[in-house]
């Protein structure tokens, strides 16, 4: 608990200088750091893991710190990874608030400091609570970066559940660890969602004044975009610079990617991400038509039916993916022909990112004009038909950015992946998490080249995705 309020505190401050370039500053360029800001929290968490453990090991980058496998490299680790959940919930507030209140307060004689606290932050307060809280929950669940960056040495609930069934295979204490999990997440969520804010897009008038860019404006950017960039490179760029030293000579080699198709436990890595790629595939797909129904439900119905169905859909938020996935492993324990079918993984996979498609459709759906649909209802169209020619035209973007936030998350699933993987069907995330436990410079080279194949699938689908979200109809931040 305490390490994810410390990670939380911690993400927030690093967190509001990147809202506010995203939010009040226009600059060439924007567009890419944005990407490079959501990188991040897309990656796979295991990945993140052993980005900073290398660069906290000895001999890494900022291995003379002496962080390696302590609290505060998992907190820097958590801060990393969810800094962009702030710059985006927090961001999209600030780009609504007026300007004009900050400029009086400043005409008055009040100094930068003094206008900031008193006409802009108040507006503020309600993004950073309601970023903070779902960073909270992001932090209090984590598993791949406390398993990875932790070593051996730090024990989570989500950890300490994982050892439980794997190191003594104990049932009992890691469904008791589960469910106090469980309790602190439904309490994380709750909270989450009494502090969410809807992001109000602002006026052009607004807009217009928000990002004039005046003498200071430049300087901070000036200062502030090179600086954001290599913070968010740099565990990154560790990272290949690690895969390409196989052994403590320091000579640049490719040994490490030449391992990719050798054998490793039984287990080729080439092998596990094609796996990773086509489980991905099949749990985005189901994550789409799930998710997609599901929003249209929500967006169709009206009061308390609406908000059952949107509290029904969001379950999987209430627990981890750690205990989703252990759930299953008990529940499957008596029914062998299906724990043992490859359909189980993906279908698991796409229950962690349901709530995603969801939060992307939901608002394109409310976008789409009812008299439009009521037309084509009264000249004969089916309900089908309907959709179809209505209200696939308008949100036909945000599917394609629903259905790529869903491929990337479950490409990188790590925590219920731990427990349903089997070896013929063993997904890069999972061995990565594998191999980077093991010791030795040239497996820790091979994890690196691992996550580097990773990063790059991950890079791309978000390229992707935010061309097609800056022009996406009824968009909303997450």
């Amino acid at each position: 608990m305490w390490q994810a309020a410390a990670s939380t505190l911690l993400t927030v401050v690093l967190g509001l200088p990147l809202a506010w370039l995203t939010a009040r500053a226009r600059f060439r360029g924007q567009w890419v750091l944005r990407v490079l800001a959501t990188v991040p929290f897309v990656l796979p968490t295991v990945v993140v893991g052993v980005a900073f453990r290398t660069l906290f090991a000895p001999g890494g980058g900022l291995g003379f710190l002496g962080l390696s496998e302590t609290v505060w490299a998992v907190l820097i680790a958590h801060a990393y990874f969810n800094v962009s959940v702030v710059a985006r919930i927090v961001g999209g507030v600030w780009a609504g608030v007026d300007p004009r209140a900050e400029q009086a307060a400043r005409t008055l004689g009040a100094g930068p400091a003094r206008a900031f606290l008193t006409a802009t932050a108040p507006a503020l307060l309600p993004a950073i609570a309601s970023a903070a809280s779902v960073v909270f929950l992001f932090c209090a669940t984590s598993f791949g970066i406390v398993l990875v960056v932790g070593g051996s040495r730090l024990r989570t609930l989500e950890t300490a559940v994982y050892q439980e069934v794997v190191g003594v295979f104990d049932l009992r204490t890691a469904a008791l660890l589960a469910l106090v999990q469980i309790v602190v997440v439904v309490l994380a969520v709750s909270v989450s969602g009494a502090l969410r804010v809807r992001v109000s897009r602002p006026s052009s008038a607004a807009a217009t004044q928000a990002r004039r860019a005046g003498p200071g404006t430049r300087i901070a950017v000036l200062a502030g975009v090179p600086v954001a960039v290599v913070l968010l490179l740099f565990p990154l760029g560790a990272l290949v610079l690690r895969s390409l030293h196989p052994d403590p000579s320091g000579a640049l080699s490719t040994a490490a990617y030449q391992r990719l198709t050798a054998d490793f436990g039984g287990v080729v890595p080439a092998k596990a991400l094609v796996m990773s790629l086509v489980t991905a595939a099949q749990a985005g797909a189901i994550a789409l038509v799930v998710g997609a129904l599901a929003a249209v439900a929500i967006a169709r119905s009206r009061g308390v039916l609406s908000r059952f169905a949107d509290a029904v859909v969001m379950l999987p938020l209430g627990v981890s993916a750690v205990t989703l996935g252990f759930g299953y492993l008990v529940a499957l324990q008596s029914l062998p022909t299906i724990r043992e079918s490859p359909a189980v993984l993906p279908f698991v996979q796409a229950l962690v990112a349901v709530p995603l498609v969801v939060r992307v459709l939901v608002p394109a759906l409310a976008a789409v004009d009812p008299r439009q649909r009521q037309a084509a209802a009264v000249l004969g169209a089916s309900p089908v038909r309907v959709f179809a020619s209505v209200d696939l035209p308008v949100i036909g973007r945000s599917v394609a950015v629903a259905a790529g936030f869903a491929y990337v998350v479950t490409l990188g699933e790590f925590g219920a992946a731990s427990f349903l993987v089997r070896p013929v069907q063993m997904t890069l995330p999972v061995l990565i998490g594998r191999i980077s436990a093991r010791p030795g410079w040239e497996d820790a080279a091979l994890a690196a080249a691992c996550s580097v194949l990773l990063i790059a699938a991950t890079v791309v689908v978000i390229g992707v995705v935010e061309a097609l979200r800056r022009d996406e109809p009824g968009r909303a931040e997450f």
